[in-house]
């Protein structure tokens, strides 16, 4: 895979991370100017969870049926224009709204990103540039609170929706210069009217399953940090909004440095080998997480240690997983996508919803809801490895 086709890929695939990640340091401030509070601004991350795993059920046929590049280019065009209203709303109840719309068209991209890499490697391949694709999208969550926090504070909180809007628009620009269709040629489109046949066909098979649910328990914990992490650092442990990102961000470097560690032990075992022990590392990291968070400590960094570990374990876990589902199915590469990232961004909706309703003085609730992640992780990896042997 060339170098431009895999930087259009991230790209794409760094639309979740954009999304979510810039407007973070704003909720104190979306909850002044909506007359709310923290824990109802969260309802416009849910909304972006719940929008991902429903729009990506929608586009899973129409890749198999139609090919990568159309859908990628009217979803860029949705997600942008939705942009532009999450700017221009009034309400909270609008934000979230125009939130639910955006993420439908933000998923078309992650969609077809993982089909294209099904199209043109094989599971070992496919691990390696899922890993490489987390070194790009890793970017995102570095980047994108600290721009946030710079855009919060020299232009207001629209600005940052006005930036995702331009990002949108570039990214199809780039798609249509530049990205080939690349559906195998010998494939025939499967028929729209045969879709849930497909996921039903999808669903009865364990291994895609368990490896889906795998990844969708590590991704859920990701999303719980992601949720959680504004209240507990900014409002329990006094971190400046413009400050957030550098925390954050450390983090997402965790995550980035070990999805470039996994590409390369891949050179010596298969993805399914490292996935597990990868979900050990999560499960452990968050097993001490929750213990620390229970004792209450007084200064943020004895949380960020286990909390550092449990992130950059996500890094190994997540891109083996999805390596592991592709390789299932190979003629419908967009339906299996689709499935895939519907079922993690539920459990990422349901996840990011539990942290607001559990919401609390102290760092216990998103550092328990890690922990049962991780725990959850864990125990799906070996329930899947006694169905393998």
């Amino acid at each position: 895979m060339n170098l431009r086709v895999l930087l259009i890929l991230g790209a794409l695939t760094a639309f979740g991370p954009m999304a979510i990640d810039l407007y973070l340091p704003s909720f104190p401030a979306l909850a002044v100017v909506f007359a709310s509070d923290v824990e109802h601004v969260q309802l416009s991350l849910a909304a972006y969870f719940t929008g991902m795993a429903l729009g990506q059920l929608l586009y899973g046929p129409l890749i198999d049926r139609y090919g990568r590049r159309g859908p990628i280019l009217w979803g860029t065009l949705l997600f942008a224009l939705a942009s532009l209203g999450c700017a221009l709303v009034s309400t909270l109840d609008g934000l979230i709204m125009m939130r639910f719309i955006q993420a439908l068209g933000g998923c078309a991209g992650i969609v077809a990103s993982r089909a294209v890499v099904r199209d043109l490697c094989d599971p070992q391949q496919s691990a390696r540039v899922f890993s490489r694709l987390m070194l790009i999208m890793g970017v995102a969550p570095i980047l994108a609170p600290l721009l946030g926090g710079l855009l919060l504070q020299a232009w207001g909180w629209a600005s940052i929706f006005w930036v995702l809007a331009g990002f949108g628009g570039i990214c199809g620009l780039a798609v249509w210069r530049c990205l080939p269709e690349t559906r195998p040629a010998h494939l025939v489109g499967l028929p729209l009217s045969g879709a849930l046949r497909q996921y039903r066909r999808l669903l009865a098979d364990p291994l895609f399953t368990g490896h889906v649910l795998t990844g969708g328990c590590a991704m859920a914990g990701m999303f719980v940090y992601i949720a959680g992490s504004p209240h507990v650092f900014i409002e329990l442990y006094g971190v400046a909004p413009e400050n957030y990102g550098w925390v954050f961000g450390g983090n997402a470097a965790g995550f980035v440095l070990m999805a470039q560690v996994n590409a390369r032990l891949l050179r010596w075992r298969g993805p399914y080998f490292w996935l597990v022990r990868w979900a050990g590392l999560y499960c452990l990291s968050g097993l001490a997480l929750a213990g620390v968070a229970g004792y209450g400590p007084e200064a943020l960094w004895p949380l960020l240690v286990p909390l550092f570990c449990c992130i950059a374990s996500l890094g190994g876990a997540m891109p083996n997983a999805s390596a592991c589902a592709m390789a299932r199915h190979p003629d419908c590469a967009g339906s299996a996508s689709a499935l895939m990232g519907s079922i993690q961004f539920a459990l990422a909706a349901v996840a990011a919803a539990a942290v607001g309703a559990f919401q609390s003085a102290s760092a216990l609730p998103m550092a328990g809801l890690l922990c049962l992640c991780s725990l959850l992780a864990v125990l799906v990896a070996w329930w899947t490895d006694e169905v393998i042997d």
